[in-house]
């Protein structure tokens, strides 16, 4: 919200949109001083450089490589939500500027920590105190 109303009294106080000023807003004041990590701080910057740019005034102009993200011709407010709803629910990585191997290391992590759950809910073996598979079960669904 904050971001969208400096975007509004930016562009509408300056005769040409100050697309490095709005990038150094979004990135370093409005999200960057809840980021700790400089890759992270780094990614932020670049993903927005990717969108707020003067490319974003030209129908067509591309966000991503297969042009899937693109800008579209301007419109009603119906002509944004057809474009909005006919993108994928699931984004490739693409999306955020990012390579398709993100993909990749996301879905091996998600593996691991689901197959890592579900060797924690195996019944032991052992006639030890630990805690029962139910108490196990209980205890992640309350980490959810």
């Amino acid at each position: 919200m904050v971001s969208r109303k400096q975007l509004k009294i930016f562009v509408e106080s300056y005769s040409e949109v100050p697309y490095k000023v709005l990038n150094y807003i979004g990135a370093e004041v409005n999200y960057g001083g809840r980021v700790t990590d400089d890759k992270d701080s780094r990614l932020i910057s670049t993903i927005l450089k990717t969108y707020i740019c003067p490319g974003a005034m030209n129908t067509g102009h591309k966000y991503s490589t297969s042009g899937l993200y693109h800008v579209i011709e301007p419109g009603e407010k119906d002509d944004y939500i057809d474009y909005i709803k006919s993108l994928p629910l699931n984004p490739k990585p693409e999306a955020f500027g990012l390579h398709e191997n993100a993909e990749i290391t996301t879905s091996q992590n998600e593996t691991s920590a689901l197959l890592s759950n579900v060797l924690s809910m195996q019944p032991r073996a052992s006639a030890g105190s630990g805690l029962t598979r139910e108490e196990i079960i209980d205890k992640m669904a309350k980490d959810i």
